[in-house]
């Protein structure tokens, strides 16, 4: 027989889980220590969202399930924000927090808190585990669910009594959700439809989402779109399913995207929509969205399709198997005329900043896009420098761009590149943040500093909240309220509180040099780019607006 918290570790090493992203409290004590002595990597983090993120960002790099624990009470509402952030990106995350005795639960107990009430919106599933002797089943239950059909994260509330109480229920082989059966292969009718509208199409499209990352089919996307000679767009979630750099690739579309997708969705008579949920701020006014095109929306989560658009033909399934099966009915096709006006798309000149004295931040991305390694995994955090990352960097790599896309939670770019690193030790791992975010995820530069991981920290500074103030610029006439740092701290001293290099740059000449020693250098780098306050991301599709309404 064996205590709760010890089937808890031995259920975790039967899933393969390398790494749990941990905070301790009275409720985790038992399992804290019985993970300290099974093969688990224990990440002692600085804060439990933090936590989380890092368990979305190593899941989002890996393709694995991600693991963080925290206690009960305020170390598991801590885990909230994390939690909404990986359930709006899909991101498979097991969140196991400790709970008081079953005895205290509803009394108001020191450090008790109803976590299933509070996250039953924001997980895929969740379990207040009341018998040691259904500990085993929850845990392989939670592992299933939360990576199969649509990912997203699942909660597992573990009583201390439970923890500490024994049972010979230890380990679980199989399981049947009698409730929960996603369906991963495509309706054969509907993909001789799919099939069929492809052949008639003389303009179509593709718009690659998250989903392609997800079910890891970026070489089947790759395929579908050199035999059928069909141009790609992606969603902010489904950059580096296809390099920016290949000649059917168009970049980002939505509010923030660039003119070539924006405009191809407008004028295209066809969209095949892969893993994607159409969102607000993919489509913008939905009545104006697309008008000339039927859409094709294949996804494994019957729930996004015709939720948002009008749908032609909805088509179920994972978008891996799927895509095998439409392959096999596909014959090669060209479509010269709409690749020629793709083309011309793609030849408009991206919108450049105005006149400044300053150092901008389109010119150092752009000059980091130049040296970037084709395996670095970038994070960002949310803002303007999320958009011209998303806009200018080539994202060639699949798994490469982990961003906070369906919550925009500020504080996520440095948790989440601790999560990417320890995920793949081997490959550079960057950070784009503004002096904003940078303070909300800053404590895990301590989590980082502990690991020895060497982070490389692109701090964007222009003491401001970037992108409320342009907001403010375009709906309130400029009035900036609340969103001026008038006294930045020196990130310098920052810098080397975490026994980071410290590199900064103040203008455009300076750029190569450190870049250059920002990426060769073996440890962790904040590098702080001055920036000019007053530039703004381009194109933009303001509230109300079409896609192809975008201001310049």
């Amino acid at each position: 027989m064996l205590c709760g918290a010890e089937i808890l570790v031995k259920c975790l090493e039967q899933e393969n889980v390398e790494v749990v992203f941990c905070y301790p409290g009275g409720a985790n004590l038992e399992i804290l220590d019985a993970l300290a002595k099974s093969s688990i990597r224990l990440v002692l983090v600085r804060h439990e969202q933090g936590a989380v993120h890092e368990a979305s960002g190593y899941a989002r790099a890996s393709g694995r399930v991600g693991v963080c624990l925290a206690t009960s009470g305020p170390g598991a509402t801590n885990m909230v924000t994390g939690i909404a952030t990986a359930v709006m990106d899909s991101v498979p995350v097991i969140a196991i927090t400790g709970q008081v005795a079953t005895s205290m639960v509803g009394t108001d107990a020191f450090q008790e808190v109803d976590m299933t009430g509070i996250t039953d919106p924001i997980t895929k599933h969740n379990y207040l585990v009341k018998n040691v002797d259904n500990l085993a089943r929850s845990v392989k239950e939670a592992f299933y669910i939360a990576e199969s059909g649509r990912p997203g994260p699942v909660l597992l509330d573990i009583p201390r009594d439970v923890a500490m109480a024994f049972s010979d229920v230890t380990s679980v082989s199989k399981i049947n959700l009698r409730g929960y059966k996603p369906n991963l292969t495509g309706h054969s009718g509907q993909i001789k439809q799919v099939a069929h509208l492809l052949s008639e199409s003389r303009r179509p499209l593709i718009i690659a989402g998250g989903g392609i990352l997800s079910a890891d089919c970026w070489n089947e996307l790759l395929q579908l779109a050199e035999t059928q000679e069909i141009p790609v767009a992606n969603t902010l979630m489904g950059l580096g399913s296809i390099p920016l750099d290949h000649p059917l690739a168009l970049g980002m579309m939505g509010s923030y995207g660039l003119a070539a997708p924006n405009y191809a969705v407008q004028c295209c008579d066809l969209i095949l929509a892969l893993g994607t949920r159409f969102n607000e701020r993919m489509t913008c006014n939905v009545d104006r969205f697309a008008p000339h095109a039927k859409i094709i929306h294949i996804d494994v989560d019957p729930a996004e399709i015709g939720k948002n658009v009008r749908v032609d033909i909805p088509l179920v399934g994972d978008l891996k198997i799927v895509l095998n099966q439409l392959l096999s009915k596909l014959q090669p096709r060209q479509h010269p005329e709409w690749m020629a006006e793709v083309r011309d798309l793609k030849a408009s000149p991206l919108p450049r900043p105005k006149q400044t004295c300053m150092l901008t931040q389109i010119e150092v991305l752009e000059a980091l896009a130049k040296i970037l390694p084709d395996q670095a995994i970038v994070t960002t955090d949310v803002g303007q420098h999320q958009m011209w990352s998303a806009q200018r960097l080539r994202h060639r790599r699949p798994r490469g761009f982990i961003v906070s896309g369906g919550l925009g939670t500020m504080g996520y770019g440095i948790p989440a590149a601790v999560g990417a690193q320890l995920a793949c030790p081997k490959d550079p791992v960057v950070v784009i943040t503004g002096d904003g975010s940078f303070q909300m995820g800053m404590p895990e530069l301590g989590t980082a500093k502990e690991q020895k991981l060497p982070l490389k920290v692109l701090l964007l500074n222009n003491s401001f909240l970037g992108m409320v103030k342009q907001l403010q610029d375009c709906y309130i006439e400029g009035r900036h309220t609340a969103v001026t740092f008038t006294d930045n701290p020196e990130f310098k001293y920052l810098a080397k509180a975490y026994d980071a290099l410290y590199l900064k740059v103040e203008e455009a000449e300076e750029l190569p040099a450190a870049l250059a020693k920002f990426i060769q250098h073996p440890g962790m780098v904040i590098l702080e780019a001055r920036v000019a306050p007053e530039e703004n991301v381009y194109p933009m599709v303001l509230g109300g607006r079409g896609l192809d309404q975008m201001e310049f």
